[in-house]
């Protein structure tokens, strides 16, 4: 059996040009949420200044009110977060507390970005990124997080894994992101497997 669960929300890189426009936007998504239960989490959202360096406020107001959706609908949220690590732990810490945490997608190896998921209580996602040559701290990172908050994701089309990097991702290779995290964390793989299945059950409740 396939189970398929879907999640809302507007992407730093696709935010309208006007709050107003944002407003519009996010009772678009209330409205898909409410109309469908197989809605699990609103996301990604965000902030992301590779892409966006000049909308950077409206970004931020993007991503409090999305929160403040989610946090109506008791959903948890996906956050991406590139290039924009300080104002992304300012905003969970101290503008807006998600009520249901959620999970930091495709998180960045950054190690302040870690820890303060890990004490706003989010889970940490990997993606093939982890096991890149490239990634020197990635065993370090895996290592911080709890075995309770980890999770793994193929960030598909992006992202492959080595020895696939460099190709169109899909869900074929997760076994190599999941395997890197078994290595670091000196389990088989079949218990990282069941680990970040039985966390992601946990986050999205189902």
């Amino acid at each position: 059996m396939i189970l398929f669960i879907l999640q809302f929300g507007i992407h730093p890189n696709e935010i309208g040009n006007t709050k107003e426009e944002i407003d519009k936007d996010i009772l678009e998504i209330e409205a898909l949420a409410k109309a469908n239960k197989k809605v699990v989490a609103i996301g990604e959202i965000g902030l992301d200044y590779h892409w966006e360096k000049d909308r950077k406020e409206l970004q931020k107001y993007s991503f409090i009110e999305q929160i403040k959706l989610a946090n109506k609908l008791d959903l948890p949220i996906a956050i991406h977060s590139r290039d924009a690590i300080m104002d992304t732990i300012d905003i969970l810490k101290n503008d807006i507390k998600p009520n249901k945490k959620g999970i930091l997608h495709c998180c960045q190896l950054n190690k302040d970005l870690v820890k303060a998921g890990i004490e706003e209580g989010f889970y940490i996602s990997f993606a093939g990124a982890i096991t890149f040559k490239s990634s020197k701290n990635a065993d370090e990172i895996i290592k911080m997080v709890p075995e309770d908050k980890i999770l793994i994701e193929t960030d598909c089309p992006y992202l492959s894994p080595e020895p696939h990097r460099g190709q169109r991702n899909d869900s074929r290779n997760i076994k190599y992101t999941a395997q890197k995290i078994a290595d670091v964390k000196q389990k088989s793989l079949e218990e990282i497997a069941k680990i970040t299945y039985e966390n992601a059950k946990r986050i999205y409740r189902i």
